[in-house]
């Protein structure tokens, strides 16, 4: 199936993806977009966002007291959480 519809760039590089293609592709606001290219032109994917945090809810917590107060600094947040 060939469905063609048009759509303008703004000047941030943003673009409405057309409702009709949203409809087809089963998109809703907050779906994440896979982008790639073709020798035939622009692919676009629903796709599903895997990235876990490498830190828990309480480890960020101690990372961004840490990081609000002042003292010493670390280069890496694993040494600012064994630093506690």
């Amino acid at each position: 199936m060939t469905v063609i519809e048009t759509a303008k760039i703004t000047s941030k590089g943003q673009v409405t993806i057309p409702n009709r293609i949203r409809k087809l592709l089963r998109v809703d606001t907050g779906a994440s977009l896979a982008f790639g290219l073709s020798k035939e032109g622009v692919v676009l994917l629903p796709c599903k966002v895997t990235a876990e945090s490498p830190y828990t809810a309480s480890e960020w917590a101690k990372i961004e007291k840490l990081a609000s107060a002042k003292g010493k600094a670390y280069k890496r947040a694993k040494r600012h959480i064994e630093a506690l």
